[in-house]
């Protein structure tokens, strides 16, 4: 970052090390300018863009967002179409700003869900970007945190069963492993722009002691000032973690 201003305003800011985001208000941002609602899915994901730069300048080193959920397949048939058809023009548009940025991508939901060309430019997307080590994106897609955590018990009930973990043996933290977000530290703060107030079915476990900080822009406007107003108010709180002190 090269802006003084901006400078100074994080300096004394507590940066959390994982941010995660509920990308809400995409259809409504359309509806509000007339607009088809693939258009406000577009403008959201060109708002990802922009805030995954964001957040790499800020050193942020993990950044999970909710791009489409397990539930979100009941909207139009047209509907899931483009957006499906917005995963491969956005990772095929911007391959080599992603690469030139240092970001690492990463998928978590039932991805075997998504349509074959979709899956294929995902699983294209991830592989191609394992060397890069400033920031993981960790998209969720076809997500859902209570098909999650029963998919855990699934796992953990194989464990079970060729011997790799007694019941005895399963703590909260080995329970974590059997999670899609495993090798990931929890989120230190949501971020939920669009004016509701509710988690969604997003990484219930992983949320346990997350910082949420609520917004009624829609995420198409949301802006880097907004994202300094979360990072202060996440700075300004206490984090106890249940702790009486």
């Amino acid at each position: 970052m090269n802006n003084p201003e901006q400078n100074k305003k994080i300096e004394n800011l507590k940066i959390p090390a994982h941010v995660a985001i509920i990308m809400d208000g995409n259809g409504r941002w359309a509806k509000k300018r007339l607009l088809p609602r693939k258009l406000g899915h577009r403008a959201g994901a060109e708002k990802l863009r922009q805030v995954v730069r964001w957040c790499a300048d800020y050193n942020i080193k993990y950044l999970t967002v909710y791009a489409f959920s397990t539930e979100n397949w009941q909207r139009s048939q047209d509907e899931v179409n483009s957006l499906m058809n917005l995963i491969i023009e956005f990772f095929s548009k911007y391959e080599d700003e992603l690469r030139a940025e240092g970001v690492q991508l990463r998928f978590i939901g039932e991805l075997s869900d998504l349509p074959a060309k979709s899956l294929e430019v995902v699983k294209r997307a991830e592989h191609d970007s394992q060397e890069r080590n400033r920031i993981i994106l960790n998209i969720a897609l076809s997500y859902g945190s209570r098909q999650e955590i029963v998919r855990a018990c699934k796992l953990y009930g194989k464990a079970l069963q060729n011997g790799a973990l007694t019941s005895d043996q399963l703590t909260i933290d080995n329970f974590s492993d059997f999670l899609y977000t495993a090798d990931l530290p929890d989120p230190d703060l949501l971020i939920r722009p669009g004016g509701e107030q509710r988690i969604s079915n997003f990484l219930l476990w992983q949320l346990s002691y997350t910082e949420i900080y609520f917004i009624d822009k829609l995420w198409p406007d949301f802006s880097k000032e907004d994202l300094l107003q979360a990072l202060a108010e996440y700075s300004r709180r206490d984090r106890r973690y249940g702790d009486a002190r």
